[in-house]
């Protein structure tokens, strides 16, 4: 929200006409243009590389030894579980880099073929709704909250699964596709 190196992402949010309150209720943030960042930090807090490695947060090198950030020069969106809990992100590349957006890997933590994201926060429009919106992405979720429509959740852009259907049953019995027309 603060670092000089994040002013792109900043202004990224802003043009896509995100509000400062859904920057905070979703918990953006971004990772810098650094190799590093995030693995020094997090090693001079006392994790072990090996749990960084496990939980999808660093990568290790192919050549050599040591390991670097997964997520560079991105925009983050935290994926929580239902209860809030972040168990994984997503990265939306600030140039043209490819992938476009990137998730953390299959984890202990992170499934992604079970987790929607934004059911934490959308739980409750769901049951009081009576049913559940499901977009493809991010920038969905964030709009659709940002605008007082908070019973949509997002696939993050894979096929829609049994589990994902499962996780959504808690709360209603109706489900609304709002997915993009691409051809994809």
């Amino acid at each position: 929200l603060n670092a000089d190196e994040a002013a792109r992402a900043r202004a990224y949010l802003e043009n896509r006409g995100l509000s400062r309150d859904t920057i905070d209720r979703f918990q953006l943030g971004c990772a810098l243009d650094q190799w590093d960042a995030l693995l020094k930090y997090l090693t001079d807090k006392g994790y072990a590389l090996d749990d960084l490695l496990e939980v999808g947060l660093v990568v290790e090198r192919d050549r050599g030894s040591g390991a670097y950030d997964r997520f560079r020069k991105r925009i983050l969106f935290p994926i929580r579980d239902h209860r809030g809990q972040t168990i994984g992100f997503g990265g939306r590349v600030l140039d043209d880099g490819v992938p476009k957006y990137l998730n953390s890997p299959q984890t202990p933590l992170f499934d992604k073929s079970s987790v929607l994201f934004g059911l934490d926060l959308a739980k409750q429009g769901i049951r009081t709704g009576g049913e559940a919106v499901i977009v493809e992405g991010y920038m969905d979720v964030l709009m659709a909250h940002q605008f007082g429509i908070n019973n949509v959740v997002a696939q993050m852009g894979t096929a829609l699964t049994e589990q994902q259907l499962r996780a959504l049953k808690r709360h209603t019995q109706r489900f609304v596709l709002a997915l993009d027309s691409d051809t994809a």
